[in-house]
């Protein structure tokens, strides 16, 4: 007699719709994901003096960016705990509808102010969106196909990551810099009328507690650090009081936030999980990945553009190299792993960033654009032997129960990563630039100069305004900021290689063939 097909725990309506499900999701994913990558090429345009930009100054442009990152990567685990508590579907229409909100209002920003404000309100609806999106999935997709979905899920990032400078560069090559952002209110439209048709509602029948403490401290501690960091580079000296007491009273609140999570029984991050040394080495890799990739986007835009003169379109499709690296070499990453190892793999990719950051600090305005593109691609390439081991070794170093959990930190940590990364490169370019510039601006007068020397793009928006008598600063403004690019690179390169270090020490070797067979079913499971 055969043993009965035990009842899908999924109802069949929901079964039958669940790849149209799936792509709702990725819509609104697409969009949330989209939206700093789009940013990117619309830097340079931003710093513009009105009426083309904002005429923002470099530290004005690090916190459109950062306001975003920050408040994102600070909401992601207690958003996830209100969708458990509230209902998955209602967190995720709401979600949506704020980012939407957040982005017409963006749009129409008239000062670098407003929009620093309106990026922080589209975290806030992102923050919402990306947890659910996952936490849907897991309910409308049986266990067995649940691998197959988060595949097709994760690749909605890798796409929206190599689509984005072309999609923004296109739209700045034809319409006004809010474009970057009115674009994504149509779609936002679409997503919430297709959501609220197809997704079906659920929630955990016993959700976890919130921390509303602990994501206050966690947030004002890292704005804290962030603007002090910013400022010491907008005034080029971290010994100023107003840096160092924002630096000082950033990790001061962080620590108590470490202290706070440890003693709670409900902590929003279980800061338990970093005494596993594998585990703190392969979050460390994947902070470290994104803090040099966002510092290098960072001045890399104001190279293509400002140094290169290539147009916003241009230079978005100069990046595609490295978009394209991640997505041939991401999937087939776990080759290497299975053949070399964990830490091999790791730490060779970290190398290869490091390599591919020392390169930039040998480019000149002339430097033939063919060994850009390579760098690119290379630098996707060293990404990608990064982000697959390391979410294996995550998977693997917690419990499987808390393979949620272990996602939130990972992207938690490439956020804050990545925010970090502007600001601390940001800032080392322009206390570099500001140093390398001054010397040049004394026929200015004495209220320009220091505008002048906030930015490349401020000193060639004075230039420009001063009309043939400015011209005279176009050339030292362009060797100045190759001189500070090559400085900043160097540093990265130095963030790089103390990650090949980290993830050399503590990274696990090879695992036999039998400890390989035994963990196989874990990360199946996992969605690996």
């Amino acid at each position: 007699m055969t043993s009965p097909v035990p009842a899908s725990r999924i109802p069949e309506a929901v079964h039958r719709r669940r790849w149209a499900i799936l792509g709702v999701l990725m819509l609104s994913l697409l969009i949330v994901v989209l939206d700093n990558s789009i940013l990117n090429v619309a830097i340079k345009t931003i710093a513009t003096p009105a009426p083309t930009g904002l005429g923002a100054t470099q530290s004005e442009i690090e916190w459109a960016i950062n306001a975003y990152t920050l408040v994102f990567a600070g909401l992601l685990f207690t958003a996830g705990l209100v969708g458990d508590r509230l209902g998955r579907k209602k967190v995720l229409l709401g979600g949506i509808l704020v980012f939407g909100i957040g982005s017409a209002l963006a749009a129409e920003s008239g000062s670098p102010g407003q929009l620093i404000a309106y990026r922080a309100l589209m975290a806030l609806g992102a923050a919402f969106v990306m947890p659910a999106t996952l936490a849907v999935l897991m309910n409308v997709f049986e266990r067995e196909e649940q691998p197959k979905a988060i595949g097709i899920w994760a690749g909605g990032v890798g796409l929206a990551i190599a689509i984005g400078p072309i999609t923004g560069g296109a739209l700045l090559d034809h319409f006004w810099w809010g474009s970057v952002f009115l674009v994504n209110v149509p779609i936002v439209i679409v997503a919430l009328v297709l959501m609220a048709w197809l997704v079906p509602d659920s929630r955990d029948p016993r959700p976890g507690r919130l921390d509303p403490i602990g994501v206050v401290l966690s947030v004002v501690g890292l704005v804290l650090l962030v603007y002090g960091i910013i400022k010491g580079g907008e005034l080029a000296d971290f010994t100023d009081a107003k840096a160092l007491g924002a630096i000082a009273a950033g990790l001061v609140v962080l620590a108590a936030f470490v202290v706070f999570e440890k003693r709670s029984d409900h902590p929003s991050l279980d800061v338990t999980y970093f005494r596993n040394k594998v585990f703190s080495a392969a979050m460390s890799a994947i902070a470290l990945v994104f803090f040099a990739l966002m510092g290098v986007t960072f001045f890399g835009v104001f190279y293509t553009q400002s140094v290169r003169g290539y147009s916003p379109l241009e230079s978005g499709v100069l990046m595609l190299p490295l978009a394209a690296a991640q997505l041939i070499f991401a999937p087939r990453a776990r080759l290497l792993v299975d053949r070399f190892g964990n830490k091999a793999t790791t730490t060779g990719g970290l190398v290869l960033i490091a390599a591919t950051l020392a390169a930039f600090a040998t480019f000149e305005a002339d430097t033939p654009i063919w060994l850009l593109e390579v760098v690119f691609f290379l630098m996707g390439t060293g990404m990608a032997h990064i982000m697959t081991p390391t979410s294996v070794v995550i998977m693997q170093a917690l419990p499987r129960e808390k393979a949620g959990s272990a996602s939130a930190l990972s992207n938690t940590f490439r956020q804050v990563g990545g925010a970090l990364g502007i600001a601390v490169l940001g800032s080392v370019l322009a206390t570099a630039y500001r140093n390398g510039i001054e010397d040049k601006l004394g026929l200015l007068p004495p209220g320009l100069r220091a505008t002048a020397g906030e930015s490349i793009e401020a000193t060639l928006g004075v230039a420009e305004k001063l009309g043939p008598r400015g011209e005279a600063l176009v050339t030292p403004a362009h060797d100045a900021f190759l001189h500070a690019m090559h400085v900043t690179a160097l540093c990265g390169t130095g963030v790089a290689l103390i990650g090949a270090v980290v993830t050399f020490l503590f990274l696990p070797g090879k695992p036999s063939a039998g400890r390989r067979q035994d963990k196989e079913p874990e990360l199946v499971a996992a969605g690996e």
